[in-house]
C-alpha cells in the first residue's frame, strides 16, 4: 500500500472537500460554532465533514 493518491481518488478527495467548504460558507454562525466546540478548528471540522462525505453510503 502507497501513501498516494491515483488521480480519480484525489478528484473525489477534492471534490468532496469543495463540497464541505461550500456546505461550512452556509452554515449559521450557531452550527459552526457547535462543530468548532466538538473539533476544535475549521480545519478539523472540515476533515470530520469531508471524511463523513467520503464514507457514506451513496444516495439513489
Amino acid at each position: 500500500m502507497t501513501d498516494e493518491f491515483s488521480e480519480s481518488q484525489a478528484a473525489v478527495l477534492i471534490g468532496a472537500t469543495e463540497k464541505m467548504i461550500e456546505i461550512w460558507n452556509r452554515l449559521s454562525p450557531e452550527k459552526r460554532a457547535a462543530l468548532l466546540a466538538r473539533f476544535g478548528s475549521e480545519e478539523n471540522a472540515l476533515a470530520a465533514l469531508v471524511t463523513t462525505q467520503l464514507v457514506a453510503p451513496a444516495k439513489s
